[in-house]
């Protein structure tokens, strides 16, 4: 198996020099830009195209690593071509194998995704924590990235077509929905006369022990304050710190999601007020 890239962005270099440092064979790279094609070629050890053709002929599995919105129209420029027996793939976590290459079946190659739950955020530092990353499977071939992927030792979930968006919801809310929850907190800090720096500075520890708690017992398990409390007069106080409803309903909202997980924590509480409360406009 050789593998080609069709982008030379973020996770083309970095998902290219993973499987590259792990002894799996590259092509090489085909960009718009050949500047960039030449650099990541250049990191991963493999050859630059300076034509699409020329890339899918030399390859056996294609990664189409480009945003989401042009997958598509990249794939119909490769389907004319002979890529019979070929695996072409895409990285992206909310589009199925068949949405992102209509009919191509009857092209005679294999579509599948390949989505690694990690932040991919620089080209040339990101491939060196990619072991740690779980990856999701969805499409044709996915039993053997499956082996392939576990080998070198990641984790690895083939999942059906039918839940691809529900699954990135769920990476979209642990992963960015975060950075507004901390986005809104640093807002309230600096009303208290923080800094963004002291702000982040003071609620580092705080955030970090809760997210390793998260993750070694649940967040059940890992629920305090004042909604686990059933406080409702804290609750109500909070709600008056908002300048803005926008900031006020994001409080509201996750709070709500909160008594559920309260709830499962202490199925005994009457959260009933504290419903209330957060759904009164």
């Amino acid at each position: 198996m050789r593998i080609g890239f069709i982008g030379a962005g973020k996770v083309g270099f970095s998902l290219g020099k993973y499987l590259a440092v792990n002894g799996i064979a590259l092509s090489g790279y085909y960009s718009r830009s050949r500047e960039s094609a030449g650099e990541a070629a250049e990191f991963t050890g493999s050859e630059v195209f300076d034509s699409i053709e020329e890339l899918v002929r030399e390859s056996s599995a294609i990664f189409i690593t480009v945003p989401d919105g042009t997958i598509t129209e990249i794939f119909d420029r490769i389907k004319p071509l002979d890529i019979s027996g070929k695996l072409i793939c895409h990285c992206s976590g909310a589009m199925s194998a068949a949405e992102a290459f209509p009919g191509i079946g009857s092209a005679g190659a294999h579509g599948l995704s390949v989505h690694p739950l990690f932040p991919v955020s620089s080209k040339y530092e990101s491939y060196k924590e990619l072991s740690k990353a779980f990856f999701c499977l969805e499409g044709d071939c996915a039993e053997q990235w499956s082996d392939i992927l576990t080998s070198i030792g990641n984790s690895v979930r083939i999942i059906d077509s039918s839940v691809k968006v529900r699954y990135h919801a769920a990476c979209a809310i642990s992963s960015n929905l975060v950075c507004a929850l901390a986005a809104e907190s640093v807002s309230l800090l600096k009303e208290c006369g923080f800094t963004a720096d002291e702000a982040l500075q003071a609620l580092r520890p705080l955030a970090m022990s809760n997210m390793a708690k998260i993750f070694d017992a649940g967040p059940v398990n890992a629920l305090t304050g004042p909604v686990e409390r059933n406080d409702v007069s804290t609750v109500s106080k909070h709600l008056k710190c908002f300048g803005t409803d926008e900031e006020k309903e994001l409080y509201k909202a996750v709070s709500r999601k909160l008594i559920e997980v309260a709830s499962e924590k202490h199925p005994e509480t009457d959260y009933s007020e504290l419903r209330k409360l957060l759904s009164d406009n």
